[in-house]
Order: C-alpha cells, then structure tokens, then sequence
C-alpha cells in the first residue's frame, strides 16, 4: 500500500454513563461514574485500521479544547494520519453522551456540528471510507456527496457505513433517500439490523440488500445482527456468519470494528483499489466477514471504543 486509506467523518467525545438519565461530569473521568472517551465512527474506523496494520489518513474538524487535545493524542498515539485543517482552534469540540442499558447496550445524544476541511485523493490511496453523523449532517454531507462523484472514474474503492442516527435524523424516509444516493456511489455498504429496522421497516435484510445491490456500482452488503453475527451479501454470493459466544461488556464502537476488519480483509485479499471489490467469491466474503464478526466480538469485551489489533485478532480467534 503506497497512500494511506481515506476516512471521512465526525471525531468526538463519547461521555458514557451509566444508564439512561446520566449527566456528563467534566474531564476525562465526570460525575455520576461517567467517563469521556474519544469517539466518533469515523474516527473509530480510522483507528481500528490503523491498529489492524494499515496506514489511515482522517479527515474531521476538532478543536484545541481540552476534548479536542483528547482526541488529538488518542489519534496520533494509534497512528492516524490527520488531514490539513482537521484541527481548528476556533472549532468546539463536539461530544455524544452515552447511556448503557442493562446488555451495555448504548444510546446517544450528541451535541455536534459537522463542516469539513477540503476534501481531496491522494494518488495511490486505495480506499475512501465515511458513513454516520457526517453523511447527513449539513453542511458536511452535501461536502461528502460531491466529492464521492468525484470518484466515479478513480481507481479506489469506496465504503459506506450509514451508522443511523434517529435522534440527528428522525425521518427515516428522508434518510434512507439520502443513504441510497451516497451508497450509488459506494462499491461495499454495510448496516446494521437497526440500521435496517429504522429505514425500511418490514423489509428483510436480504430485500435490502437486493435494493443496495440494484446499481451498478455497489458489489456487496455486508448486515450486522448483534449477538447472531452478520450477513454477507454480493452479486454472486451470501453468507452467514455466527458470532462468537463472549461476555459483553458494552457494545460501544462494535459496529466500527467490524467495519474497520471489513476494509482490511478486503485489502488483505487484493480486493481494495482499481479492482474495486471484483473477483470477491464466496469463500473470500465468508472470510472477510468472520474475520470483522470477530473484531467486533472483541470490542464488546471492554468497555468503550477499544478496536482490537490484528496481534490481538491472532491470539484471541487465530484470525
């Protein structure tokens, strides 16, 4: 890999608590048993890369506050690239406060605002990653928009992980028009059984998949279902991953490991680039899925969003 892997999106602090109805103390450890975490699924998904082996570049806008400063040195001290403008001293940082449910599972309310740096390719990158709050949140998202158009004639391959969010985008009529323009411009879509519930309710997640895959760029869809593993779905192709059996601690960030493992199996297997996903059989999709099925597993053993390393993939799953 000769330029880093391209991510777009939202960083910011995730400030868990404890269950619904907990307040953000201050610092990094707050009031009430809360805690302030870097976050956000883009950011994430960068340093879940980055800790699976691959150079990654982030493309986000943080500030010089004491959350920013946060953010900066989880970035750099896990070996994400920060594209020119991602820090702005004149920018808030924005935050999400967590709650956790009795399963750790988490909710959020986010204090956000979204407007990029210039967004541009470098020559040679093999990937283009967004998804989540930036992909919807104006006047980021019509950035974003414009510049996956601009990629249509590029040799890079291009992932999309909506991550929705009802509470930033309450209309799932609107947001799904939104998710199916930017996924007519992505060669691998993934979502989650919640993703789906919300922005088609009563379809199957195979329907959905059948609908992302009925243009022409899109090659795969790859459906997270929580505890029962996640789905692969291709031209040619399905699959059905189990997840391990594991003692959940939260879910936080689960979904933006697998998403990160997704991207590096795709690259380990020659799949990233001007090939742009073509040749994926069956047996490298069932793979690649396991592979990100058991990055999330491990996430969902600690607390907060803690992606695994590809050292730590080996020694836990023989990965």
């Amino acid at each position: 890999m000769t330029a880093p892997v391209l991510v777009i999106g939202e960083a910011l602090v995730d400030i868990v608590g404890n269950g619904p109805g907990s307040s953000p103390g201050s610092g990094r450890n707050g009031r009430n048993g809360t805690k302030a975490t870097p976050g956000g699924s883009p950011a994430n998904v960068a340093v879940g890369l980055a800790r699976l082996g691959l150079p990654t570049e982030l493309v986000t806008r943080f500030g010089t506050d004491p959350y920013g400063d946060q953010l900066g040195a989880h970035l750099f001290g896990n070996g994400v690239q920060l594209a020119p403008g991602s820090v702005d001293p004149g920018f808030r940082t924005s935050t999400a406060t967590a709650s956790l449910d009795a399963a750790g599972v988490a909710s959020y309310q986010f204090d956000i605002t979204w407007e990029p740096p210039a967004l541009s390719l470098t020559r040679g990158c093999p990937a283009v990653h967004t998804g989540s709050i930036a992909t919807v949140l104006e006047p980021g998202a019509e950035a974003i928009r414009r510049f996956l158009g601009s990629l249509v004639s590029e040799p890079v391959t291009v992932t999309l992980d909506p991550n929705a969010r009802p509470t930033i985008t309450p209309d799932p009529v609107s947001t799904w028009a939104a998710v199916r323009e930017l996924a007519a411009l992505s060669d691998l879509v993934k979502l989650s059984d919640e993703d789906c519930e919300f922005l088609r309710p009563g379809l199957s997640p195979d329907e959905i998949a059948a609908e992302l895959l009925s243009v022409d760029r899109t090659k795969c869809v790859v459906i997270t279902r929580g505890g029962e593993g996640a789905i692969g779905v291709s031209r040619a192709a399905r699959v059905d991953v189990p997840a391990p059996a594991i003692k959940v601690v939260d879910t936080v960030g689960a979904g933006d490991s697998f998403m990160s493992a997704l991207i590096a199996g795709l690259h380990t297997r020659g799949l990233l680039g001007a090939v742009r996903l073509e040749g994926l059989t069956e047996q490298n999709l069932r793979e690649i899925v396991d592979y990100a099925v058991k990055a999330a597993a491990i996430t969902c053993t600690r607390h907060g969003a803690d992606p695994p390393t590809a050292a730590e993939l080996r020694a836990t799953w023989g990965a």
